[in-house]
């Protein structure tokens, strides 16, 4: 049969599918339209940024760090720019040592290169650029330039480095920067100014580059750069500049620091030098130092270890954080409390046997046989150990802690330098905080008298110790002590001074300031005075007090020599001045570790200092103090005194003490190398206006029978200018202390 075709279904099912087919592909062409719509219309404004993003870059411009320079305008601290090879592990297509083997064939990168760069590898992210060579040469930029498109993920970038021009002149004081590392740059991100600094790669580590960070680091600017496909910059489309960093002027003369420094030789210790009118820190020395320049690239494995194994300890910052007992430069403020407190009058002396008695503990002074007749301003230019006995022992700790309080001992400066170190002023309430178990926590008398002598429990760091006698110099004033003098705006060259004002005064009586530091003017000036040698014919005069501050302990009966003793178990060495005596102009504070006695080795490097800061004159190469450590017990003062010496001893022996109505005689110990032979009466305070009180009667009497052991003490370590300073320059455009007990105070060698 023949089928006969339906026309009329055939085409109503052509009409159908026709019209599906129009639907599908109008729904198509409206869905089309509608993200049209939504591409163009609606998220035109997001997509026309991004795309503006992929066709600009924004580039930082890091700013120029601010110079550092010191009083007299000499540059401490300054940039340069250099080009270096810098690796972006992310972005390599090849292993890591590979790409530095093939590197090498073009740019020479040695083992020392090497180990810094996975040092810093270790410290960054791995998308972060890690410089591998820095200070390229321009033929070695050229020679991997032509190479470049072989090593993907390695650019040369132009970067500014920062330099130290002196070296290790002064390292402590302007400390340096160097790369951010991980911890610090979570510590950035959490701050306010995060973005001022995106594309910096370095920060101040320590120093004065660390405290004033902020202020040195300026203001980063912006660039907007159109790139092209591949990333690489076509042009530049706007441009915000950079604000370089603000300058700072020191108040340091780095002349006076570097005849200090010189003076030093390979000695260990710390000198501080201000200006007590204005708390200007004219020099700020720690011995032995190191290179800052160092640390700016990112310091190799092997100067690090030399640097942090060093029994030295170049890296401690001594003057800020080490802490040492003040010996006997304790004493003039000892004796400022006796007279402002009424303890003690100008007139009123002792009789010094040679020791003193508390119970049953003996204290010895420094010289066998005693001072024989000592008053108040005899016992600071002998440093008489046994007057600061007795009179600790009527003051007490806590007066003593309360007078010494105000001058700085104890407390934080706030100089303007991060970690500094507090020490210990100790007080009752000190130790009960400080030990445990009701014995330990318990003050005796034998603390008491150790303190009062400048030892014990005392830790002061020598920049509290140059702060209390610059306080004592200006007469009470108390100026904080500073060594960023001015702060000079970076753009503007505006300038402005970091401390304006004093901080507070001391209540203290002119007569009773002036008492002191005449007294301290004999110990430099008098025949008999422990620095009359030093500062014979010095051209100034100067107000001075040495010390010698016990190291270990000794035992009971036990004579310190020198000669005996390891080399950094010798006692340590410590001179404080003033000069000139009658408007003090510099002040001096200064420790030289196990050097002995004050007088041998830290108070002529003070005459250096005070010679070149009075009077322009620098030390010889013969002057210079360059001793080897190992042969300091040939510096120590021999037993025998030379035959001036003895006259002067036996002429301030036989003097009576001021207004004493009957001088005691002097015992034969006093005025020569042997003991006498005749039993010696303790100490004991003869009144102004009578005699001596009986034996048994002395302050003594009353004691407890068993004092504590005085604790020996152990260090923490752990120009002439013109009467008026000339004014600064503008810059170029561009450790918890330790207190072991002693079973005795041995005796020692002249304070």
């Amino acid at each position: 049969m023949t089928e006969i075709k339906n026309t009329e279904r055939e085409l109503h099912l052509f009409r159908l599918r026709l019209t599906a087919l129009g639907a599908l592909v109008f729904v198509c062409f409206a869905l089309l339209l509608a993200r049209f719509v939504w591409l163009q219309v609606i998220k035109h404004s997001d997509y026309a940024a991004q795309a503006e993003d992929n066709r600009i870059a924004v580039v930082p411009i890091v700013p120029n760090r601010g110079l550092i320079l010191d009083r007299n305008g000499v540059v401490l601290a300054r940039n340069y720019s250099a080009y270096t090879l810098e690796v972006t592990p992310s972005k390599l297509r090849v292993p890591l040592d590979e790409t530095i083997d093939e590197l090498a064939k073009l740019v020479e990168v040695d083992i020392k290169d090497r180990k810094r760069f996975k040092k810093l590898l270790e410290e960054s992210k791995n998308f972060e650029s890690v410089p591998l060579r820095t200070r390229l040469s321009d033929e070695e930029v050229a020679r991997f330039t032509a190479q470049r498109f072989r090593f993907p993920g390695v650019e040369i970038q132009a970067r500014l480095f920062r330099q130290y021009p002196l070296g290790e002149t002064a390292s402590h004081v302007i400390g340096f920067i160097g790369r951010i590392n991980q911890g610090e740059a979570k510590a950035i991100e959490a701050r306010e100014d995060a973005a001022n600094y995106n594309g910096t790669d370095h920060i101040g580590k320590e120093g004065l580059e660390k405290s004033y960070e902020r202020q040195l680091h300026g203001t980063t600017g912006y660039e907007e750069v159109e790139v092209s496909a591949g990333g690489r910059a076509i042009r530049t489309l706007s441009r915000t500049p950079a604000v370089p960093g603000n300058n700072l002027i020191l108040s340091v003369d780095i002349e006076l620091q570097k005849v200090i420094e010189e003076a030093f030789g390979e000695w260990r210790g710390a000198l501080v030098a201000i200006e007590p009118s204005t708390g200007d820190v004219l020099a700020f020395v720690s011995r032995p130092g190191y290179d800052p320049n160092l640390f700016v690239d990112g310091i190799d494995q092997q100067s690090w270890s030399e640097l942090n194994n060093s029994l030295d300890r170049p890296m401690v910052n001594r003057p800020l954080s080490g802490t040492y007992a003040p010996g006997s430069t304790f004493k003039p403020f000892m004796a400022l409390a006796a007279l402002e407190t009424g303890k003690r009058t100008t007139s009123q002396a002792i009789f010094d046997p040679g020791f003193y008695m508390l119970g049953g503990h003996r204290f010895n002074d420094d010289l066998r046989g005693g001072h024989g007749t000592v008053d108040m301003r005899k016992s600071i230019v002998v440093s008489c150990n046994t007057y600061y006995y007795v009179l600790g022992h009527d003051m007490g700790i806590d007066q003593i802690h309360d007078f010494m309080k105000p001058f700085g001992f104890g407390q934080p400066t706030g100089i303007d330098l991060e970690n500094e170190k507090i020490g210990v002023l100790p007080s009752q309430a000190w130790k009960r905080a400080r030990f445990k178990g009701a014995s330990a926590q318990k003050w005796v008398g034998g603390d008491t008298i150790s303190v009062s002598n400048g030892s014990g429990y005392n830790n002061y760091t020598p920049l509290q110790i140059a702060h209390a006698v610059a306080n004592l110099a200006n007469n009470g004033v108390v100026m904080k002590p500073h060594l960023v003098k001015i702060v000079e705006d970076g753009a503007t060259r505006a300038r402005q001074l970091t401390v304006a004002k004093e901080s507070y005064r001391i209540p203290l009586k002119q007569e009773n300031i002036d008492f002191i530091k005449n007294a301290m003017v004999g110990v430099t000036s008098e025949p008999g005075g422990t620095a009359y040698r030093v500062f014979a014919n010095a051209g100034y005069t100067v107000g001075g007090k040495t010390g010698t501050a016990q190291v270990i302990a000794m035992k009971k009966n036990e004579k310190y020599n020198a000669a005996k003793l390891a080399e950094r178990l010798r006692d340590n060495s410590l001179f404080t001045a003033f000069a000139p005596a009658d408007k003090p102009r510099i002040v001096i504070a200064m420790v030289v570790e196990n050097a002995g006695f004050g007088a041998a080795i830290a108070a002529p490097i003070a005459r250096k200092a005070l010679d070149y800061y009075l009077l322009g004159k620098r030390p010889t190469e013969k002057e210079t103090t360059k001793v080897p450590k190992e042969d300091a017990e040939t510096l120590a003062p021999v037993e025998e005194p030379s035959s001036e010496e003895v006259a002067a001893a036996i002429e301030l022996a036989k003097r009576p003490a001021a207004g004493a109505a009957a001088p005691a005689p002097a015992p034969a110990a006093a005025v020569a190398a042997a003991p006498a032979k005749v039993p010696a009466p303790a100490p004991a305070l003869i009144s102004p206006t009578g005699p001596a009180p009986a034996a048994g009667k002395n302050p003594a009497a009353a004691a407890p029978k068993n004092p504590a052991p005085a604790p020996a003490k152990t260090p923490a370590t752990a120009p002439a200018p013109a009467a008026t300073p000339a004014p600064l320059p503008r810059a170029p455009a561009a450790p918890a202390p330790t207190t072991p007990a002693a079973p005795v105070a041995p005796e020692r060698k002249k304070q």
